[in-house]
């Protein structure tokens, strides 16, 4: 999956956002404008394109204040619509850095 195809869903108000994706942004303390932002300046570090019912990917991007960011996203090409699926700060016992994850 292009990450161009999630900005472009972004900017066009084309984002529905899961009820989980909205409590793990509230616990980590992750507003939508930043979490959108990580995405802009982002890049896409994981596909899944066997996900259903819409393929989707891991973007790896940072907040305002350049903390990591992880937000997975599944995309309707269909539509153009993307989905939030979730959103957390990487755990550093689970990644080696915010790009690789610990065997």
């Amino acid at each position: 999956m292009r990450i161009s195809e999630i900005i472009e869903a972004i900017r066009a108000g084309q984002v529905r956002i899961t009820e989980h994706a909205y409590d793990e942004a509230d616990a980590d303390r992750l507003t939508f404008d930043e979490i959108y932002s990580s995405v802009f300046r982002g890049e896409v570090i994981e596909d899944y394109p066997t996900d259903r019912p819409y393929p989707s990917c891991l973007v790896c991007g940072e907040t305002f204040r350049g903390d990591p960011v992880h937000s997975v996203w599944a995309y309707n090409a269909q539509n153009g619509w993307a989905v939030l699926v979730t959103v957390y700060r990487p755990d550093p016992r689970l990644w080696i850095d915010s790009r690789h994850r610990r065997q």
